[in-house]
């Protein structure tokens, strides 16, 4: 009787938590919130891709027959060697593009344009050369050594080049976003592709464009991003040709 009694009487080791109808009614509103955050976040990269690509629809050109003459061929810099030293196929896809442009008598002048904001990073002063090894004379090249991003490529093309209807030539991923671009800084843009030398995305280039095409419509629609610099005027086929410090 003694021994039924104290086992009755010895406290449970175990503690039993009871979650209130609050705790799970907060819960459920988290989750609701944060699902619906991911929809939005999903919404908005599907239609920003949407946007872009409608926007460069019957712009895009594969053909250096087929393309309409431009004064100005806008080429979109890259670096002309990857990070191990090796060439980098995109810079030589865009120079073979812009020498057919060229050869085919449909384009007249060359805008190189890149970054160029640290020591021994010039992108538009490596697509110059580029294309002057390919037998471009130099007077027919024009370097825009603040084309940081796209956007300020194609803002500056038309501020301070004062171009307002030209040729991009890149890869056709990338020419969407600069025509969709273009399409809203009143510049008449038309693209040519070059060969696309990563169809497996080993690289990463792709994904790396989707997020790049968000953001360009998050800048045109929601922040009004501007260039982050401009500067003097300089008129393509009348002033000399401008060159990066870096050149050559």
């Amino acid at each position: 009787m003694y021994n039924r009694v104290k086992n009755m009487q010895k406290p449970s080791s175990a503690v039993t938590v009871v979650s209130s109808p609050r705790n799970k009614s907060v819960a459920r509103r988290i989750l609701l919130v944060l699902l619906l955050l991911v929809l939005a976040v999903a919404a908005l990269a599907a239609s920003s891709l949407v946007m872009v690509r409608r926007a460069a629809a019957g712009r895009l050109y594969s053909s250096a027959t087929e393309i309409p003459h431009r004064h100005v061929g806008l080429v979109l810099g890259c670096s002309r060697r990857l990070g191990d030293g090796t060439p980098n196929p995109f810079f030589n896809s865009r120079i073979h593009a812009a020498i057919e442009l060229f050869q085919a008598s449909k384009i007249d002048y060359f805008l190189v344009s890149g970054d160029n904001h640290t020591k021994g990073y010039d992108e538009a002063t490596d697509m110059r050369d580029g294309l002057l090894e390919a037998g471009v004379p130099a007077q027919r090249i024009y370097s825009d050594c603040a084309g940081f991003r796209t956007l300020d490529s194609i803002v500056r093309a038309r501020d301070v080049f004062g171009v307002r209807q030209l040729t991009v030539i890149s890869q056709e991923f990338h020419n969407q976003r600069a025509i969709f671009l273009a399409s809203h800084n009143d510049v008449d843009a038309i693209g040519y592709g070059a060969p696309d030398v990563d169809l497996g995305d080993a690289s990463g280039a792709h994904r790396r464009e989707k997020f790049a095409k968000v953001k360009a419509v998050i800048d045109t629609y929601v922040l009004r991003t501007k260039p982050r610099f401009l500067g003097p005027k300089v008129s393509i086929g009348v002033d000399p040709p401008t060159t990066c410090s870096a050149a050559n």
